[in-house]
Formats: structure tokens, C-alpha cells, sequence
């Protein structure tokens, strides 16, 4: 029959019961300990030098426990000290030095009694690696205090069941976004068919707006809506989520990658939150949901005594919680859209959803930053704000005309009044011949002959021009060809050099005749000429 091992306490009332004068028979007889397990703890007591009637400290009854119940350690085994004699090869396996990948426990086990005739069983290879090897190992952890008030919310999204999308008629998953106060455990629910960065932002300022408060830092897992990359020590927050961080004023520190425990606060809520609130219900859409989970916050997961604290959440956020954190936002978060690496194009202008706005002449053929909200669009290059513009619609186009190199914006905006003035500031006959040219209903189809009249005003002159444009509009002639053609023929003007001291005489075109010249004379008139 093997020797029962008495407890601390149990020794200790060995010990006093003996110190008193009671012998190993009343002892046994009213403690229940067999009187011979009674006798071996009295008999160590006697050789350690305690004497009766003294008072027995926990220090004694712990001495006298290690004399009866230490055993002399046994020595490893014939089969231990084999598969020691293989420690490095084993551990080289397990760590996948020189391996493509670390051989499992039972792969090592296999080719030590193949190749290397080991004769030994695999719980003995298993006992070692544990033992001596740390070969999965459990890691130790400690408890992390609580942040201090209103510091700190973790958040965590879950899958909780299916409902019925009433836009597409479909079942599918309902995820919810758990955001949890880590100093009074007070919580909100938020369900939701995605996990996007919009739907993040909206669920945090829905929270907010239930704890009437917003907390100073998050905590958030590694989703995609939130982490563009999750390195342990430097993680990139997604460009939109970052804009949410700032402009709510509040700081984000991700959880690592695989790491429930940096988050443990939230973590353990998901199956709480499902099998608490959402099975067994009936639902009849999303906004039933939300309002369901809510009141379910609010009544039931906030007014429950907490297994932790021991404390109702939803009492100590009021109390203690809340007067410590920012105040909730009062307005919703218009999240915008980052385009990264948008190239200007050869037309000055660049591509953000299927929208075109134009960019200074400078930024050609480069790449630029661009956030686009509800209302505004900004192009960045670099860190310098280059450009603004209204937001507009797929399709649409904003162009500001100073954007265009100088004499380019008339032609790219078609601005027929434009090129009116520049017109007009030529010669007065020379801007009513364009009035004409750019006046019928379709005038910028006949834009390139205006610029064609500007070009003969700088290759003849002015003054050429508008003799000949005034000359036209007389005849009705408005062709702008007609009027290259007559320059071309006209007498060549005198140069500068041969006018010195001569009164010079600008010559009228060929065709420039008095009226007499084209009046009809009757047929009589004719014959007596004749």
C-alpha cells in the first residue's frame, strides 16, 4: 500500500497534536491519518531536534515534510542515455537546419532507428525533446495591467451567424465590430455584412456616439481595413484609417500578427457576443440587428456584473470612465480614398474614379498623391499641396484653364469669347471677321480657322490683314483660305530700308476697284461704244 502525503496543513496538525502530548494512536485516531504515517512525521520531528510543548512554525512542518516525503532521484535509463548521445542531430531536425522545412517528432523518430540503428521508444523521444530540448514548449505569460481610464479601447471583429441581405435576397455572414473600453469592460456592437475601411470608421463614431465619449488610443486586430502592413515593430495603417486616426485626434497601436493576447480584452468577447446575443433571435434586417445589439450593450452585457471585475461596466464607465475620455465627435467621418502614384497625364490632367482633374503644367508626365472625400479632391506632390478641386461624379472632368501652358487653355476650353477678344485686339475689321467665322451654332467647329486669322496677322501684320479682312466683309467673302490666298498675291509692303525719307503708300489689293467699275450699263449703251 503506498504512503499517503500529507498536506501542510495536515503536518502541521501532526506536529501540534504531538507537541501538546498526544500519542500516535489518538493522533491517528482523531485526524484520520493512519498511525503509522503519524509515526514516520513524528519520528523525523524528533531527529530535526524539535521538542514537545514549543509552538510549531510553517517552517518546521515544511522541514519535516522534505525528511518523509524527498526521494532520491533515479538516474536516467539505458534508452535516455542513447538518444542523448543523438542531442545535436535531433536538434538540428526539429529546428530545420539544412531542411526545407523542421521534420515533425515521428520523422525524427523513423530515421534515428533506420539510419542510425537507435532502439527506443517514441514516448522516450518524446520525453527528451520536451524535457531537455524545450521542443514545444508552452510560453510563459504574465497579466497586463488595465490602461488607465478612458485611455483605451480594443476592437475585434467576428463572425456571429448568417442573416438575409434584403438588397441582394442572399443569406450571408454577419460580422460584427466588438469595441471594448478596457478599464469598465463596457462595450459596443456593431454588425455589418463587410469588413471595410468605411464600415470600421462608421462602427467607431457609431461607438462613440453610444458611450457619449471617445477614447484616447485603439487597439485594433489586423484586418486589411486597418493595417496595410502589419510589421511587428513599424505597422503601416491603411492611408484613409490613418486620415480617421488624425482627424479624430486619437493614436493606433496594432496588435501583432497571430498575437489574440496583445488584445486579450476584446478577444474573448466574440463567442460571448454570439452566443449571448445573437442565437436564437430572429432578425429582419440590418438595421433590426444593430438596434437589437444596442439595447443588448446598454441592458444586458453593460448591466451584468463582470467576471473579471466583479463590477457592472456600464456603472463604472459612468462614474470613473468616462469623464476621462475625449468627447465623441459630433459629426460623422467622410472617408476619403487615396490614390497612390496617379501619373499626370500628357492632357494635364489625372485619373481618380473614373473623374479627370487637371494639374499645373510643371507636374507633367509625374506621379502625385490624391485624396478624394465627398466634396473636395487635393493632389499632393510630395508633401506640398499642388492642387484642389470639387469633387465630381464618374465621367465628369474639373479643369482649372491656368493649369494649361500660356495660349493653350482657349483651345483646350474652347473658349470662343477668348479667342474673340485676342481677335479684336488685332484690328477692328479683324474682330468682326471672326465674329463672323465663330458665329454660327456649332462656332468651335470654326476655331481653327480663327487661329489660322491670328497666324496671318503675324506673319503680315496687322494693318495687311485688317485691310484685306475689311475689304472681305465688304464682298460678304468670310473664308479664311480666300484671305491667305489674297495676302499671298498682294504687293509685297515696302521694307523698312526703302521707306527712310519716302512717304510710303500702303497699295490696295488687285481686286479693289471703285463701284463704277461693276455697274451693269444697258445693251444699247454697249453697241453705241462700240
Amino acid at each position: 500500500m503506498p504512503y499517503r502525503e500529507l498536506t501542510m496543513i495536515d503536518v502541521k496538525e501532526v506536529l501540534r497534536r504531538w507537541s501538546a502530548g498526544h500519542g500516535e494512536r489518538r493522533i491517528g485516531r482523531e485526524t484520520g491519518i493512519d498511525r503509522k504515517t503519524a509515526a514516520r512525521y513524528i519520528a523525523s520531528a524528533e531527529r530535526l531536534g524539535l521538542v514537545r510543548g514549543h509552538a510549531m512554525t510553517d517552517d518546521d512542518a515544511h522541514a519535516v515534510a522534505q525528511c518523509v516525503q524527498s526521494r532520491p532521484l533515479v538516474g536516467p535509463s539505458a534508452e535516455w542515455n542513447d538518444v542523448a548521445q543523438h542531442r545535436e542531430r535531433i536538434e538540428r531536425w526539429l529546428a530545420g537546419d539544412g531542411e526545407p522545412r523542421p521534420l515533425r517528432l515521428t520523422k525524427v523518430h523513423a530515421l534515428l532507428v533506420r539510419d542510425h540503428g537507435l532502439r527506443v521508444s517514441y514516448d522516450t523521444l518524446w520525453r527528451f525533446a520536451t524535457q531537455q530540448l524545450g521542443w514545444r514548449k508552452k510560453t510563459e505569460t504574465v497579466r497586463v495591467d488595465d490602461a488607465p481610464p478612458g485611455q483605451e479601447a480594443q476592437i475585434d471583429f467576428g463572425e456571429v451567424g448568417r442573416l438575409v441581405d434584403t438588397a441582394t435576397g442572399k443569406l450571408r455572414k454577419l460580422w460584427v465590430l466588438i469595441v471594448t473600453l478596457c478599464f469598465s469592460r463596457y462595450q459596443f456592437v456593431w454588425p455589418t455584412f463587410h469588413q471595410t475601411t468605411e464600415e470600421v470608421c462608421e462602427g467607431l463614431d457609431r461607438a462613440w456616439r453610444f458611450f457619449g465619449a471617445m477614447s484616447r488610443s485603439l487597439v485594433p486586430d489586423n484586418t486589411k481595413a486597418i493595417i496595410k502592413d502589419p510589421d511587428a515593430l513599424n505597422p503601416t495603417l491603411v492611408d484613409a484609417f490613418l486620415d480617421y486616426a488624425q482627424t479624430r485626434g486619437i493614436f493606433v497601436d496594432p496588435a501583432r500578427v497571430r498575437s489574440p493576447k496583445d488584445k486579450p480584452r476584446v478577444e474573448n468577447q466574440v463567442p460571448y457576443v454570439r452566443e449571448s446575443w445573437f442565437d436564437g433571435e430572429r432578425f429582419v434586417d440590418l438595421d433590426d440587428t444593430r438596434r437589437s445589439a444596442e439595447h443588448w450593450c446598454r441592458e444586458v452585457a453593460g448591466a451584468r456584473v463582470h467576471g473579471t471585475t466583479r463590477r457592472v461596466p456600464r456603472e463604472v464607465f459612468e462614474t470613473i470612465e468616462k469623464p476621462a475620455m475625449l468627447a465623441a465627435p459630433a459629426a460623422p467621418f467622410d472617408v476619403p480614398m487615396w490614390v497612390d502614384k496617379a501619373k499626370v497625364h500628357p492632357d494635364h490632367h489625372v485619373q481618380v474614379a473614373h473623374a479627370l482633374y487637371s494639374v499645373p503644367n510643371r507636374y507633367l508626365r509625374k506621379h502625385v498623391r490624391v485624396r478624394a472625400d465627398k466634396t473636395q479632391v487635393k493632389i499632393y506632390f510630395g508633401t506640398e499641396l499642388i492642387k484642389v478641386h470639387p469633387r465630381q461624379g464618374p465621367g465628369g472632368r474639373s479643369t482649372d484653364a491656368s493649369d494649361y501652358p500660356v495660349g493653350k487653355a482657349i483651345y483646350a476650353l474652347r473658349d470662343v469669347d477668348a479667342l474673340l477678344m485676342k481677335s479684336k485686339e488685332r484690328g477692328v475689321h479683324i474682330g468682326l471677321y471672326a465674329e463672323r467665322l465663330l458665329g454660327g451654332a456649332l462656332p468651335w467647329t470654326k476655331m481653327r480657322q480663327a487661329y489660322a486669322l491670328l497666324g496671318l496677322c503675324q506673319k503680315y501684320g496687322d494693318g495687311r490683314v485688317e485691310a484685306i479682312c475689311q475689304s472681305a466683309l465688304a464682298f460678304d467673302v468670310v473664308s479664311v483660305p480666300r484671305i491667305a490666298a489674297m495676302l499671298k498675291s498682294a504687293a509685297k509692303p515696302i521694307s523698312p530700308a526703302d521707306a527712310q525719307g519716302k512717304v510710303v503708300q500702303l497699295s490696295l489689293p488687285r481686286f479693289a476697284r471703285p463701284t463704277a467699275h461693276f455697274e451693269t450699263l444697258p445693251r444699247s449703251t454697249k453697241k453705241e461704244g462700240r
